[in-house]
């Protein structure tokens, strides 16, 4: 038997459900407990983190600058080179 339940709609992706809610909530509590009873060891750890974040920098944020790419043109499509 097959129910009508409205109109077809996309399923929701994992961060717009009840668990994401819950599995944000979780772990801002685990986050604060960190925090608090453990503030000398993640303080001692900060540098670290620091040498860590520069790669993950490198990795996720350049991919926008078009590297490879020979394409210089301007914002009315041309190359410098054209005539406009």
């Amino acid at each position: 038997m097959k129910h009508d339940h409205g109109p077809d709609e996309p399923p929701k992706g994992f961060w717009h459900s009840r668990h994401a809610v819950g599995l944000l909530v979780i772990g801002a509590v685990a986050g604060y407990f960190l925090l608090t009873e453990h503030t000398a060891h993640v303080v001692g750890a900060l540098p670290y983190l620091l040498f860590l974040a520069c790669p993950l920098m490198h990795l996720f944020m350049h991919h926008g600058h078009g590297h490879g790419k020979n394409d210089r043109r301007g914002i009315d499509g041309k190359t410098p080179h054209e005539p406009r």
